[in-house]
């Protein structure tokens, strides 16, 4: 068995399609032996045989793009795998080709070049971007399990805690003496019992907001007037649908892209109003964020410090979905995310 060659050369041809069917090579150069594993001489003589090099899966594109080409008589490129059967091997192959009409049929002048290192590389980057997406989607659903956990720890160890030493204060209250210094004081440590509550609240809704019980939509409401409340931009939703029937950490992960999208807005935008919609059509689950704000310069989606932005697509892309961004009507930015429902 011949060992394949390490620098493998590019391979000029001509070849032909007549009206009839009938193919032809008029021309092979040197490089025939080196990237298909036959001579130039066995080729010309079998021209058939090149069609039976490429895999059979691959075979219907080769000759969908070679009808194509003689059909319009545009260039003819087509990237496609053969069975080297000298070296018992696959091989990625790429033609360019134009053509021309001659008497009876067609004759294209081109190359054909080696590119399986590109291709395999290529392959694995693809490969590796599918794992970091999975691995990133197993990190959120942890840390959304982890959320969870927190907060039901908060609510319920913290929370009921403070509601005793709530309850026992008001007791205790009841007993002092008539002393102005002691009332005072026992009132600011009841205040600061409640004001300690409400914080306990808020972060245990921080960390899992209470509203995704009632349904995805219910939570973007809700979170949409918690932010013009805490933010002071006026933020409108609306939805044609009552409910969304998501995954639960579907639903979690498209609530958190909305929250990190409010952030952005109340950061960087300068608006002074958010438009937010949820639609439900042909399939496809589409929320719609728009604010009226300063916009996005195209080149704020590269900057290395643009994490929000970064995070959210990353979300996005693990719920095999799409994130676009671009100009709202009227100036600000518009975000638009679609995942498969």
């Amino acid at each position: 068995m011949s060992t394949p060659p390490t620098h493998t050369p590019g391979l000029v041809y001509q070849f032909t399609l007549m009206a009839d069917g009938s193919v032809d090579f008029p021309y092979l150069s040197d490089g025939c032996r080196a990237l298909l594993g036959i001579d130039a001489d066995a080729l010309q003589n079998e021209p058939q045989l090149f069609l039976r090099l490429i895999l059979e899966e691959d075979q219907p594109s080769y000759l969908a793009a070679l009808q194509a080409s003689a059909a319009n008589l545009s260039a003819w490129n087509w990237e496609g795998r053969i069975w080297i059967d000298a070296w018992k091997d696959v091989k990625w192959i790429n033609l360019r080709s134009s053509p021309q009409p001659v008497k009876g049929g067609v004759l294209w002048d081109g190359i054909m070049t080696n590119i399986t290192t590109s291709r395999t590389e290529r392959l694995e980057v693809k490969q590796s971007r599918a794992r970091l997406a999975e691995l990133t989607a197993h990190i959120e659903q942890v840390k959304e399990e982890e959320r969870a956990r927190i907060a039901r720890e908060i609510h319920d160890d913290l929370g009921g805690n403070l509601t005793a030493i709530k309850m026992a204060l008001a007791m205790l209250v009841k007993r002092l003496p008539d002393d102005p210094q002691l009332l005072d004081k026992a009132a600011y440590v009841d205040a600061l019992v409640d004001r300690t509550i409400d914080s306990v609240h808020r972060i245990s809704l921080d960390l899992r907001p209470s509203m995704l019980d009632f349904g995805l939509v219910a939570a973007l409401d809700w979170q949409a007037k918690e932010f013009e409340q805490q933010v002071g931009i006026t933020c409108r939703f609306s939805a044609n649908i009552d409910e969304v029937d998501l995954a639960p950490d579907h639903a979690t992960a498209l609530f958190r892209i909305f929250q990190e999208a409010l952030t952005n807005i109340a950061k960087h935008a300068r608006a002074s109003r958010v438009d937010v919609t949820l639609e439900r059509a042909a399939g496809t689950v589409r929320l719609d964020i728009a604010d009226n704000g300063v916009g996005m310069a195209p080149g704020d989606r590269k900057k290395p410090q643009s994490f929000g932005l970064r995070g959210m697509q990353e979300r996005v892309q693990a719920l095999g979905g799409t994130l676009a961004v671009g100009p709202a009507r009227g100036g600000g930015t518009l975000l638009s995310i679609k995942i498969s429902h």
